[in-house]
Parts: structure tokens; C-alpha cells; sequence
């Protein structure tokens, strides 16, 4: 696809955002240019969820890719723009999903835990401290996993990651707490340790 030259932010975290909403109604019109914008918004922080989720950037890329195409296929129905990011998370997630149910019909297939550390982009800790926080978050139960990482990496709001996992906010509330106490608890003798 080609990209364009204008600067533009690549981490749409927060609220939803009135450039996306402007450039689904372009992509529905047939605008080229438009889905080209879509990607290159969006690539940066849909990539960084499926590499916390998959922990393997090989797979993760395979995943990603699949995942587009079911994005740019289906853009035209999604009838309310201002749901865009839930509705694209939600699509990237059920890739991951689908991408994991055949992954585990086939008898070789790699054990969750035994996947390679993550690396970070933009590290906000020591290189230390960010494989270490990697390991807990691959510790955790997928579920719990895919609950911070939509809700403190990705900015969802608690509804947002409520409609990408298809449960009550309650239970992603739920969820958020289990993670945090696992966190916190697989994450203080590495931090102790080295005090």
C-alpha cells in the first residue's frame, strides 16, 4: 500500500478520535488514500496488542496481517464510525482467537509459556525491568492478559474492552483486579531482589 508523507499520530489511545471517524466515512466512499491513512493510524498500537497477547512477533505479524484484511473487507458495515477502535480491536482479537483454536488442532504446536521475552519499542523502564514486566504479563491467564492489554496498553475504556471481549464490564473489572494482585505478586521478589 502507499504510504503518505503527512506526519501523523500512530498511538490513537483515548477517546475515539474524529480523524478516524473522518477517514472510516472516506475508506466506505471508496477513497484509496484513506485506507492507506487507516493502516498506517492504526498499525502501531493493533501491532503492540497482538505482540503482548501472542508474545511472538513472528506469529503476531501473521495475525496482524490476517486481521487487516478482515478489517479493510468488512470497513463498509461498520454503520457507527465512533465505534472504531472497540470495533477493530474486537476483529484483531477474534483473529487471535481463530489464529489460536488452529494453532492447538494441530498435535506440534508451541506451548503458551514457552515463547520468546517481548520487546518494547519505546521502554519506559530499564531493558530489565521491561522483560521482566513482559514475563508476568505472559504469566497471566490470556484472559486476564487480554484485559490489561486492551485496557492499560491500549487506552480502552472499561465499555470499550467490555464489547471487544464480549462480557459484562463487571467481569472486566473482575479480570483487571486478578491481574493487577498476579502482577503484583510475580513482580515484587524481582523487584526486591535487586534493591
Amino acid at each position: 500500500m502507499k504510504r503518505s508523507s503527512n506526519p501523523r499520530p500512530t498511538n490513537p489511545a483515548g477517546p475515539p478520535d474524529q480523524v478516524s471517524e473522518r477517514l472510516v466515512l472516506r475508506c466506505q466512499l471508496g477513497d484509496l488514500d484513506a485506507i492507506d491513512e487507516l493502516v498506517e493510524r492504526w498499525h502501531t498500537p493493533l501491532w503492540r496488542y497482538v505482540l503482548a497477547v501472542t508474545g511472538d512477533p513472528d506469529h503476531g505479524e501473521e495475525i496482524l496481517q490476517d486481521a487487516w484484511l478482515r478489517i479493510l473487507r468488512s470497513l463498509d458495515r461498520l454503520e457507527d464510525p465512533q465505534r472504531l477502535r472497540a470495533w477493530i480491536f474486537t476483529i484483531v482479537r477474534r483473529t487471535f482467537l481463530d489464529h489460536l483454536r488452529t494453532r492447538y488442532r494441530t498435535p506440534d504446536h508451541a506451548p503458551l509459556d514457552d515463547r520468546a521475552d517481548l520487546a518494547s519499542e519505546e521502554p519506559a523502564f530499564s531493558w530489565e525491568e521491561t522483560a521482566d514486566l513482559h514475563r508476568a504479563l505472559l504469566a497471566l491467564a490470556p484472559i486476564d492478559r487480554d484485559a490489561v492489554t486492551l485496557f492499560y496498553l491500549q487506552g480502552l475504556d472499561l465499555r470499550e474492552v467490555s464489547e471487544v471481549l464480549s462480557v459484562p464490564a463487571g467481569t472486566v473489572k473482575s479480570r483487571l483486579h486478578r491481574a493487577r494482585r498476579t502482577l503484583r505478586s510475580n513482580l515484587e521478589p524481582t523487584t526486591n531482589s535487586r534493591s
